[in-house]
């Protein structure tokens, strides 16, 4: 669904501000932990300090004798289904498999209580020789994760546009998923190069970092249901799993989305089974929040990973060969990274010859989860890293080698699937012309770091509602949840279409009762997906309107115009009508039209990939290693910027966050798999002092798919900017940094074995 590519649009494309914005920084947006129904209890988890162990024994009884203590329930105490992922593994039943597992919840009248009674609750463990290294997991002789095997794999993946082929793994193996992805003949392609570099790339654990920790209130209905209110990125998605680890219909379970306050990937239901079976246990409405730490521990972070890659290129500058081994290390519980690596690893050049083969992998640590394109960044640290080098080995200005390699429409990204029209070549072009990279060489110990990144974009079914109530008010409904101001954009579409202000359209975002089916806020999919339904929805209210007024002036719509809230007579402006009155009219007027309303649903064929180009400005102390960051620009194709104020504060986050895990993040584990940074205080981050000037260029390459040309937004930012850093720093101080995150003391190290 395009419209022409100039047209003269009144609020769409212009920036404008968060339609909740006030609310949140006043205060009055209501979170999870905000929700108190009558008779509430509050909930405790008590997790596991053994990365793998066996349960002898649990002694309740001093943890029971604290007053206001309820109940203290372990894995036998509760109902529930083999978990097929991390959110169905609700308690540990006889043995932990990481450190940070939930083993048992103690429920009390007060917080202080259930967290009393949690630090006296005795567990009796056997700590186990555990599997921690990802290498040591593949060897025939090391501890097994899943002994018999997981059951049937978990389809988080798919919530993010990945695929999850090769299931949970069998028993008597480590090894979740094997798989390889080929094209053409690597040997023959290497034989033929003129250049070949292979070097073996490490990412570190990195967590999602949210403000918000995970929190969930579970209410039982009487009727053997539940309703949840959740900080959430998908309430279909928690529907899904709470019914599934619970062996409850999925109309028994009720999910409301609250305000979320962050989740970049990690907000899918990971706690909710469990504070939805206690409740229904205790039969009383009850509240878990994780404490920051808890969070660090027991949540889903993005995965560590082995990347062995190995390039050619021809004498003339064509990429004629890659040939990659990724060993990625899943944690106790599966994903399906596999299609998402292999996507990325093969996407981003043109290349005949093509050799990808991943291995996930079980270790005893937290299940891996989605974090902002999952894998991506890292995926790209290495093949970015390798082209940079290939580049400068070939005597070839490594832009200019991007961009005779790079994909366009109709190339096959890494599974073999055609790239449609997309806009990574323009996205060089606009580096390629910035001053930054026009004066890269201008001072000792300084360097400017390309890198480019991309993200396919999941795309999914939507419905929306739109009605005009008899003041004039737009009220869209949709069932999508906010995480990044996407909704703010949506009003301006139904603005746009119906000729109000944005201030006239109330957006109501519905629950898994009452709201139009909407895919998860994941995978840069909900923008695309649902604008086409609000679109739709609002152009059916367009029409009876203008049906309305026609019949109310006795003249052809086609005669008729709407704007500033009101429907014109063209040409004749005194014949005007407000759109309330229309409103009333129509719900008034026996045997009439009825309310002004409409249903708009949306479903695309295909998807609208975004892709993005990087420069990193910075300079290397050659007596510590320590890196300064000067300057950072991020160009990308953005398709049609609905709301440009909105797509630019994504642009600059995601920056912020590859810069993090190019420099800052690493969740780190003790070689029994126990954590070493389960807090803000050990798990370093970018401060705002750390941060360079960030420069955003918005390029609009239209897609034919997306809603007006707009294109996926939410992951293309983040994929280049552990790359570009690693570029950079080797174009400054000529080292070729190969593990994320980059620390002072292994850039000292690499300068001084020059």
């Amino acid at each position: 669904m395009m419209h022409d590519k100039k047209p003269d649009r009144k609020v769409l494309g212009k920036g404008r501000k968060l339609i909740d914005g006030l609310e949140k920084v006043t205060g009055r947006a209501r979170y999870a932990a905000d929700v108190g129904p009558s008779g509430m209890l509050h909930a405790r988890p008590l997790l596991s300090v053994y990365a793998h162990a066996r349960i002898r024994g649990m002694d309740k009884t001093a943890a029971l004798k604290v007053p206001g203590v309820v109940a203290v329930l372990s894995g036998e105490d509760l109902q529930f289904a083999q978990p097929a992922g991390r959110p169905g593994a609700l308690l540990a039943r006889g043995h932990t498999v990481f450190a940070g597992q939930p083993v048992a919840v103690v429920v009390a009248r007060t917080e202080a209580a259930a967290s009393d009674a949690a630090a006296l609750l005795e567990i009796d463990y056997e700590p186990l020789e555990g599997a921690t290294d990802p290498l040591k997991a593949l060897e025939a002789d090391a501890p097994l994760v899943w002994p018999a095997g997981l059951g049937a794999g978990s389809d988080m993946a798919s919530l993010h546009g990945g695929s999850d082929e090769g299931g949970s793994g069998q028993g008597g193996s480590n090894v979740i998923n094997r798989r390889t992805w080929q094209r053409g003949d690597v040997a023959a392609g290497f034989a033929g190069a003129a250049m070949v570099y292979e070097q073996t790339y490490r990412s570190a654990w990195v967590h999602q970092t949210y403000l918000e920790p995970h929190a969930v209130v579970a209410e039982p209905d009487g009727r053997g249901g539940v309703t949840l209110h959740t900080s959430t990125q998908g309430q279909y998605a928690v529907r899904g799993e709470v019914a599934k680890a619970l062996g409850l219909p999925p109309r028994s379970v009720h999910v409301v989305p609250m305000t979320v306050g962050g989740a970049f990937g990690a907000k899918y239901g990971i706690l909710d089974p469990l504070v939805a079976a206690v409740a229904l246990k205790v039969g009383r409405p009850v509240r878990m929040v994780l404490t920051r730490s808890e969070d660090f521990q027991t949540t889903m972070p993005g995965p560590g990973n082995q990347i062995r890659i190995k390039t050619g290129a021809d004498a003339a500058g064509n990429i004629v060969a890659i040939q990659a081994e990724v060993v990625l290390e899943s944690g106790a519980f599966p994903f399906g990274f596999a299609g998402i690596f292999a996507m990325a690893l093969g996407g981003m050049y043109r290349c005949a010859n093509l050799e990808t083969t991943i291995t996930e992998v079980y270790t005893h640590k937290p299940g891996g989860g989605a974090y902002r394109a999952p894998g991506v960044p890292h995926v790209l640290f290495a093949l970015e890293s390798n082209i940079d080098e290939m580049a400068r080995r070939l005597g070839m200005d490594e832009l200019e080698f991007r961009l005779q390699n790079a994909v366009e429409a109709g190339d096959l990204n890494g599974v073999g699937v055609p790239w449609p029209k997309i806009g990574l070549k323009q996205c060089l072009e606009a580096v390629r012309a910035h001053p930054v990279w026009q004066n890269r060489n201008a001072a000792p110990n300084e360097g400017v770091g390309l890198a480019i990144g991309g993200w396919p974009g999941a795309f999914s079914p939507a419905g929306a509602l739109c009605r005009v109530e008899p003041d004039g008010t737009a009220r869209l409904h949709v069932g999508s949840v906010d995480i990044s101001g996407v909704h703010s954009s949506l009003v301006l579409i139904t603005a746009e279409t119906l000729g109000i202000r944005p201030e006239q359209v109330e957006l109501v975002q519905g629950t898994t009762d009452t709201g139009p089916h909407a895919p998860a806020s994941g995978g840069s999919q909900v923008t695309i997906s649902v604008s086409g339904a609000v679109l739709e929805a609002s152009e059916g209210v367009r029409v009876q309107l203008l049906k309305l007024a026609g019949d109310h002036f006795e003249v052809h719509p086609d005669d008729l115009e709407l704007e500033d809230g009101y429907v014109r007579v063209k040409g004749v402006p005194e014949k005007a009508v407000s759109l309330g009155e229309l409103a009333t009219m129509a719900q008034r007027r026996p045997g009439g039209p009825g309310p002004v309303q409409a249903e708009g649903r949306a479903a695309l064929k295909a998807g609208a990939p975004g892709f993005t180009a990087h420069l990193v400005r910075l300079r290397v102390d050659p007596d510590s290693g320590q890196v300064t960051l000067l300057d950072y620009v991020n160009a990308q194709d953005v398709g049609f910027a609905l709301n440009p104020t909105l797509v630019e504060g994504q642009m600059h986050g995601g920056s912020v966050q590859g810069l993090g895990i190019g420099l800052f993040e690493a969740l780190r584990f003790d070689p029994e798999g126990g954590h070493l940074s389960p807090n803000f205080l050990e798990y370093a981050l970018p401060r705002a002092v750390d941060v360079p000037p960030i420069q955003t260029l918005l390029l609009e390459n239209p897609s034919e798919h997306g809603p007006f040309g707009a294109r996926i937004v939410g992951e293309p930012p983040i994929t280049a900017g552990a790359a570009a850093v690693a570029n950079a720093i080797r174009a400054a101080v000529g080292v070729r940094m190969t593990e994320l995150p980059i620390r002072p003391e292994d850039v000292w190290r690499a300068m001084a074995r020059l």
